[in-house]
């Protein structure tokens, strides 16, 4: 039970860490992080009850239904619930960057809580692929949420794309993650690319995300900083 324990945590620590680290100014309460963190592994059990009314209820009919809406939309709705709801008026919640900080704590909250109960059912010999795959592409769909986050809050104009684009973005992402694990015999060659776009794509927002983060602890007195890019 230890071993299984550990290896269910150990990615999402890591992970967490990682993007963490990179916030090169004032690093966010490590209290608040955590907070978000349990938040994102407590959603995991209301989702399980849903999706699983879901599928008593023969609501899912195919693979596309079941890649996008139970799988993509749910998961990400409520993600982006948490972090929108009661991250983002939270007065540590200063900067652009931090935006993704806390999209990686609820991500990786919820990723860790799932990836320990499929390492019960499933044995820890899927432990390395669990960390590569799903563990890997949640705290990478929770630097993109994140991102666009901090674009709302932190942007003089075009508030509203930005909000959308933080649902809408990770939903599209997850639902094609999951799409292509259950509709291709051979998947792995469809995943290994769509991961390496998904690293790529996850690595320039947090580029992008430091250097508006950067702009704004150079300029703090211009609240309306043009941090459109």
């Amino acid at each position: 039970m230890f071993g299984i324990l550990s290896a269910g945590i150990a990615p999402g620590l890591a992970l967490l860490s990682y993007f963490y680290l990179k916030d090169q100014y004032e690093s966010e309460p490590f209290s608040m992080v955590f907070k978000t963190f349990m938040s994102g592994a407590l959603l995991v059990f209301p989702i399980m009850f849903i999706q699983h009314v879901m599928e008593t209820e023969h609501m899912i009919d195919s693979t596309f239904i079941s890649a996008f809406l139970s799988s993509g939309m749910l998961e990400e709705f409520f993600k982006w619930f948490i972090l929108f709801y009661t991250v983002y008026q939270h007065v540590n919640f200063d900067e652009p960057y931090d935006g993704i900080v806390y999209g990686v704590s609820v991500s990786l909250g919820f990723a860790t809580v799932e990836n320990i109960l499929y390492l019960f059912a499933l044995g820890i010999e899927h432990a390395v692929g669990r960390a590569l795959l799903p563990v890997s592409s949640h705290a990478l769909f929770g630097v993109i949420m994140g991102y666009y986050i901090g674009k709302v809050k932190f942007s003089a104009t075009s508030r509203g794309k930005w909000l959308l684009l933080s649902l809408f973005v990770p939903f599209l992402l997850h639902g094609m993650y999951d799409y292509i694990l259950l509709s291709f015999k051979y998947w792995p060659y469809f995943m290994v690319p769509f991961m390496i776009f998904l690293w790529w794509l996850g690595m320039r927002k947090v580029k992008k995300a430091r250097m508006l983060s950067i702009r704004q602890n150079q300029d703090p007195y211009n609240l309306q900083h043009p941090l459109n890019m």
